[in-house]
């Protein structure tokens, strides 16, 4: 192997961990939104929940006092 085709394959070699970089950093940023919008839909449900659990119980415990 001479000393051209070592710099060809040093060359191919940069390119495709470059690839695997970008690759990389697209699935970094996807399962970031994933968890974001995932936490998003658990947490928004629950701060509702705190206020509409109370609203129900003083509904239910109105009808109950007749």
């Amino acid at each position: 192997m001479n000393e051209e085709e070592i710099k060809q394959k040093l060359v191919l070699l940069e390119q495709k961990i470059d690839a695997v970089y970008v690759s990389a950093e697209k699935t970094r940023k996807y399962f970031l939104a994933v968890l974001i919008v995932s936490v998003v839909a658990f947490v928004v449900p629950l701060i509702g929940l705190v206020f509409a659990i109370p609203s129900f119980l003083g509904t239910i415990s109105s009808y109950g006092s007749f």
